[in-house]
């Protein structure tokens, strides 16, 4: 007679989670007694990429950034489709069985790479891979206002005044008399709501 399992295969799940997070919270727990603990203001400080955290952290960001961490996610994706491609491609049991799934997936990968090259060399035509360009578009406009309209009214002294920035709330000034805010007549609603009794059931 064989022998039932008494652990279904979800317990063997949960037994295999609850291991994973004390063996977690062990390493854990040692790295905290084991380690020296030196606090110093050059350690509390934010870690930005080797430099001095100053200013406001709040600052125009440079979207080259942005093209370039585009540029690494979409290599990156390439060489997770390489890896299984390579693997199918070189196991010699898949081929053996049978001979096009080699094939397929050699042209499927050169699509594939095909794609993704063609859009690298797309952006570096475009110029977008270069970190300072040498030569700096100037946006054009069709408007019919002269240039030294614009210049004349930067000139302006006075006209445009940034307010001091104040946690306090601005008072408002009000206008209208407590009185005549009182007078204003009441709008009664549009429609007057009817309900309907319902009939009694005999």
């Amino acid at each position: 007679m064989e022998a039932v399992s008494q652990i279904s295969e979800f317990g063997k799940i949960l037994i295999f989670l609850i291991t994973g997070i004390l063996a977690v919270a062990f390493a854990f727990f040692v790295s905290r007694r084991l380690s020296p603990n030196n606090p110093n203001a050059e350690k509390l400080t934010s870690y930005e990429c080797g430099e001095e955290p100053t200013g406001n952290a709040w600052l125009p960001f440079n979207s080259r950034f942005y093209v370039i961490a585009l540029i690494f996610l979409l290599f990156d994706v390439e060489m997770v489709f390489i890896l299984p491609w390579a693997t199918v491609f070189g196991d010699k049991t898949i081929m053996s069985i049978d001979n096009r799934w080699g094939w397929l997936s050699l042209i499927e990968m050169f699509v594939f790479l095909g794609i993704l090259i063609l859009g690298l060399i797309y952006v570096w035509v475009k110029g977008d891979l270069d970190w300072i360009k040498p030569k700096p578009a100037i946006p054009t406009t069709d408007t019919q206002v002269p240039v030294s309209l614009y210049q004349q009214l930067n000139k302006q002294q006075g006209a445009y005044k940034v307010k001091d920035f104040s946690l306090e709330p601005v008072a408002t000034q009000q206008t209208a008399t407590p009185a005549a805010a009182t007078a204003a007549p009441i709008r009664k609603p549009m429609f007057k709501p009817t309900f309907k009794k319902p009939d009694n059931e005999s």
